[in-house]
């Protein structure tokens, strides 16, 4: 019998008890992914990374914390979680927004995104989800990708250590991952 989106358990602590570093937000994801897997109280292959960003590396995202009352923050790229749910609703995990943490999908989908058909072309967002069980054994960074041209931080990193991997996952820094 199907879960009612009233009954849903989220899979992951409180946002306040989460871990999270701002503009980390790949980092943010892969943490949830691994509490996630460490649970065991839904199944891994319910879960999808969702990398955003389109050929300009920038995507207007509405009710982030960043943002400016209705203004949207224009990201470079933004990684959410998703749950496919077993039950009637999809949920997203993002630590940024100001929307409830979870929030259903279809609440997330119109105030975050807001219509694609309203933005100029070079707004538009391209999407590609990976199953949380890859990115866990995948991703990687060593957020060089976060430091000026002189090497300086243009955010301060975690403080835990850069997430190593067996496999690089060259998705999200590289030209090619879209």
């Amino acid at each position: 019998m199907a879960r009612p989106a009233a009954a849903y358990e989220a899979a992951v602590p409180a946002r306040p008890a989460c871990a999270y570093t701002s503009c980390y937000c790949e980092e943010n994801v892969w943490k949830l992914c691994d509490y996630i897997r460490s649970r065991d109280q839904y199944p891994l292959e319910e879960f999808y990374a969702v990398f955003i960003s389109n050929d300009r590396r920038m995507i207007p995202l509405w009710k982030q914390k960043s943002g400016r009352g209705d203004e949207p923050v224009v990201w470079d790229y933004h990684v959410i979680l998703l749950h496919v749910s077993s039950g009637e609703q999809n949920f997203i995990y993002d630590l940024d927004t100001v929307l409830p943490f979870p929030c259903p999908f279809d609440v997330y989908s119109v105030e975050a995104f807001r219509l694609d058909d309203s933005l100029h072309p070079e707004f538009h967002r391209k999407i590609r989800m990976v199953r949380a069980d890859l990115y866990l054994k995948t991703f990687a960074s060593d957020r060089s990708h976060m430091k000026d041209a002189n090497g300086k931080w243009q955010k301060p990193p975690p403080s835990y250590p850069c997430i190593e991997t067996a496999v690089f996952f060259p998705c999200l820094f590289s030209k090619h991952w879209l």
